[in-house]
């Protein structure tokens, strides 16, 4: 239980569907002793507090379990690792994926407890043979499957999402106040929660030694320097400060990081669009379709942001052995329709009509306009 609202109503929900529930808090931090202001931030102590009226109102159990140490790790250590390698992560998927869905889970399987269940806009359907599947939420606006791509089918056969037939934000706040819990009304968090006044670029400052370098245009030709490459993302417009202005005197974007030749590459916005992308740690959300065993081509759609438009696509599965003889999946996606600033680090979902078939963290993202250059 965050501490929000759809968590308590999630938790009121499975209460009245007859489950034994137990309110569960991770504590993340070691120090969460700043408020949260507005829809900035969470997981703090006004949050612990929240979550502890709600089971209150409920009648059931509440606990704190401690996640801070594996959460500095596996989530804000990666976070930061990754920016200081110019590609751009999302800690939310991390902390599904290490954390919510991996250490909780984990704990909870061996203290008896059947499932998790969370306040995510998301849906499990079980297939004909019993198999679990994950389903975008009723609620297109609020859906959250982006997010829990990363879940594997052991994963997916103990969640449990109460909201997922839910209409609309605003039935859920309803409810909450027909049941009385005091969070009917708080705001939604947004933002990064270990950064919670949104200054990514000042909170890496501190993290990352920031080295001052070249900005070049997509033919290599100086046209700008940079305080620090790593504060930089693929598709930012604002803060280059361009010392030349370019030769149709439209606005540059960032197109690239270079983090090894400390260099930012930027150019026309059309640049921007990516035609076809290739993943890494890839991972299937319950068991994959029959295409991925064969390595044949198979249509989909491709999603990489949280609140991103899906885009139709074509998709495969490529194999090959690691340096230590593994054996390793890389995703191949070509774009129907060209994705405007697509990042290394990001994730990249795939889905057919609802269902999320599974994810993969970018590790190339290619141009065919830039490729012609």
């Amino acid at each position: 239980m965050s501490g929000g609202v759809d968590s308590a109503v999630a938790a009121a929900r499975a209460v009245e569907a007859g489950h034994d529930v137990v309110g569960v808090h991770l504590a993340l931090s070691r120090m969460p002793g700043t408020l949260r202001t507005g829809s900035r931030g969470c997981c703090t102590i006004e949050d612990s507090r929240d979550a502890w009226r709600a089971c209150d109102v409920l009648g059931i159990p509440y606990y704190v379990w401690d996640f801070s140490e594996r959460f500095k790790e596996d989530v804000v250590q990666d976070f930061i690792d990754e920016y200081a390698a110019g590609r751009t992560p999302n800690p939310c998927m991390r902390c599904n994926e290490r954390i919510k869905f991996a250490a909780l889970l984990e704990k909870a399987i061996a203290l008896g407890f059947d499932a998790v269940c969370t306040g995510h806009y998301a849906k499990v359907i079980t297939d004909a043979e019993g198999n679990p599947e994950l389903h975008r939420a009723a609620d297109w606006a609020k859906d959250q499957s982006y997010v829990l791509g990363v879940l594997t089918h052991e994963q997916l056969k103990h969640s449990v999402f109460p909201l997922a037939e839910t209409p609309s934000k605003a039935e859920v706040r309803a409810e909450a106040e027909r049941r009385g819990l005091s969070v009917a009304n708080k705001p939604d968090s947004h933002d990064i929660c270990f950064i919670p006044d949104g200054d990514t670029a000042g909170w890496l400052a501190e993290k990352i030694e920031m080295a001052s370098g070249d900005i070049v245009d997509e033919t290599g030709a100086k046209v700008g320097e940079h305080p620090g490459a790593n504060a930089f993302t693929v598709g930012q417009r604002r803060g280059l400060k361009l010392g030349t202005p370019a030769a149709d005197g439209k606005p540059r974007f960032v197109l690239e990081i270079r983090p090894k030749e400390n260099k930012v590459v930027v150019g026309p916005e059309a640049l921007l669009a990516i035609d076809e992308i290739r993943g890494i740690k890839v991972s299937w959300a319950g068991l994959p379709i029959a295409e991925v065993a064969t390595g044949e081509v198979f249509d989909c759609h491709a999603q990489v942001r949280a609140h991103g438009d899906p885009v139709p696509a074509k998709a495969s599965v490529e194999r090959h052995l690691d340096e230590a003889g593994i054996e390793r999946e890389s995703l191949v996606v070509t774009l129907i329709d060209s994705l405007r600033g697509v990042a290394p680090g990001q994730t990249i979902v795939l889905y057919q009509g609802t269902r999320v078939l599974g994810q993969a963290t970018i590790d190339a993202a290619r141009s065919l306009q830039r490729t012609a250059l």
